[in-house]
């Protein structure tokens, strides 16, 4: 397996049930694996990871779980009197409170009643947001916060994968070299938009996105993401910047709408096959 130097897994392989994942008795069993006669084996179907001397497998058709300061996407779905319930791809709906939002201008202070009555005017319901996970309820309901550079998201194309499938990056929020701008949420929820400058990045939550019309150009770019990311997902290979640039490149002798045919998706993803 290739590994780092911390010891992580620089490219996730699938595991099935019952197949040995390694025989080398100085490992300790994570989640995901048992130990048979001296040997770790998987008990489910997923990614392997290995931390260190820690190894486990993620199922990949598992619910978010997630760890604090995990980038996500998620989409409202209820406003109530003092918070927002947020659709994160878990098991319980995360929670955004009023005072875990910047306001205008990035002032620090007390939230107010009036603060509380203008709730809709900063999120409604079906809104998508980009948000970060900053504690956990011991129900296991995620508690958000959202940083300068996350809040609404518009202009753009929203998709979902395993979350397993998510690679963790040093930024989850990424410009391509092709020039859009991916939103890898460690939920497996995507978002890929236009470029943003530096004044939209740093706008607040008050702000809303300007809603823009994207040139063809651009728009058959995030279409050909959006499928490059598709066959990586439905190939179960690993979801990261690099990887989706790789396929994309592999993509362009093909029109956007044929990255769809089967036998198109084996083409452009074999090369990052053979690194498995």
């Amino acid at each position: 397996m290739d590994t780092t130097e911390s010891g992580t897994i620089l490219e996730a392989k699938v595991i099935l049930p019952g197949q040995t994942v390694t025989e080398d008795a100085d490992f300790m069993r994570g989640h995901g694996t048992f130990d048979s006669e001296g040997k770790l084996v998987a008990s489910v179907a997923g990614l392997l990871e290995r931390v260190n001397k820690l190894i486990c497998v993620r199922p990949l058709n598992s619910r978010y779980t997630g760890d604090i300061g995990d980038v996500v996407v998620g989409r409202i779905v209820e406003v109530t009197a003092n918070n927002w319930k947020v659709d994160i791809n878990s098991r319980q709906h995360a929670i955004l409170v009023i005072s875990s939002i910047n306001l205008k201008g990035g002032v620090r202070r007390r939230r107010t009643i009036a603060d509380k009555l203008q709730m809709r005017e900063y999120f409604v319901e079906n809104d998508l947001i980009v948000a970060e996970v900053q504690k956990f309820y011991d129900d296991g309901v995620a508690f958000l916060q959202i940083r300068r550079g996350h809040g609404k998201l518009s202009n753009g194309l929203f998709l979902s994968a395993p979350p397993a499938l998510i690679q963790r990056v040093s930024s989850h929020i990424v410009r391509l070299q092709c020039g859009v701008t991916v939103v890898l949420g460690n939920n497996g929820y995507i978002w890929i938009t236009e470029p943003k400058d530096e004044e939209e990045t740093e706008a607040d939550v008050e702000d809303d996105p300007p809603q823009k019309t994207i040139n063809l150009e651009l728009r058959e770019k995030i279409g050909r993401v959006r499928n490059c990311i598709i066959a990586l997902k439905n190939n179960f290979l690993a979801i990261h910047p690099e990887s989706i640039m790789e396929v994309y490149r592999a993509s362009r002798k093909y029109e956007v709408k044929q990255l769809l045919e089967a036998l198109v998706m084996e083409d452009i993803v074999k090369s990052l096959k053979k690194k498995r």
